[in-house]
């Protein structure tokens, strides 16, 4: 299978999970890919993993200077058909331990942060391009502690709902992604002391009865973002084994 053929797709978070995953199978379906990361040695790994036709980037998304260089250094690599918006991060703790600076810090990772990347990338995004946000299962949980990160995550989804309106006269989709319980990132911002009993009770609530793949997930991403979902706009296409019913 060859959706990727000739393509060029940029995923924000790509050195690892599903991100990385995704890179990994559109250059095995014939694409390039363009992946951004912040931890060194994540950079590294992805870079010995991916062709070096692949353009490997640490860029922060909540910079506006790391925004303004990731802008130039796709013009100057080649305009996108797809573009996952990938990167983003999660605490949790309780209503009350919420403060100004733990509400600014997600809130310009996971909102500001993609908004800006798209406002800066979208003359890059060629006519019939795709593209894609992560969201996640966290905003229909209803779980405690998550307040902060569910209110950015759905953010998110009323963000996409309007650029697949807007986007559309370009041609261009535009669709959320909403995982559940991913292998790889599962929960991986709790205390190790506390982690593993919270995944056991979520596993329980899960229909498939077991945390995701981070392939499962990228599969799922790659389709939104290849030719196959050319009817499918301002969608969100959740991957979390049953655990929500939407």
């Amino acid at each position: 299978m060859n959706r990727f053929q000739g393509k060029r797709i940029l995923i924000t978070g790509g050195t690892s999970g599903m991100g990385l995953a995704g890179a990994q199978r559109i250059v095995s379906e014939g694409g390039y890919v363009a992946i951004t990361g912040l931890n060194e040695e994540r950079l590294d790994r992805a870079r010995s993993s991916l062709p070096v036709t692949s353009l490997i980037l640490k860029s922060d998304a909540t910079s506006e200077a790391d925004i303004s260089e990731l802008r130039t250094a796709i013009s100057g690599w080649g305009s996108l058909d797809g573009l996952w918006l990938n990167a983003g991060f999660a605490e949790v703790g309780s209503l009350e331990s919420v403060t100004a600076d733990a509400f600014n810090r997600m809130m310009n990772a996971n909102v500001r942060g993609p908004m800006l990347q798209l406002a800066a990338l979208s003359k890059s995004l060629n006519s019939g391009a795709s593209v894609l946000v992560t969201s996640s299962s966290s905003v229909y949980e209803g779980a405690a502690m998550t307040s902060l990160y569910a209110a950015t995550k759905g953010a998110v989804v009323a963000m996409v709902k309007s650029w697949a309106t807007e986007l559309a006269e370009r041609g261009i989709r535009a669709n959320t992604l909403v995982p559940g319980p991913i292998e790889t990132n599962f929960r991986h911002f709790m205390p190790e002391e506390s982690r593993q009993q919270f995944e056991d009770f979520v596993e329980s609530q899960i229909t498939l009865g077991r945390a995701g793949k981070a392939e499962e997930a990228a599969a799922v991403a790659l389709f939104l973002l290849s030719d196959d979902a050319s009817y499918v706009t301002g969608s969100q296409y959740a991957v979390d084994g049953g655990l929500v019913h939407y």
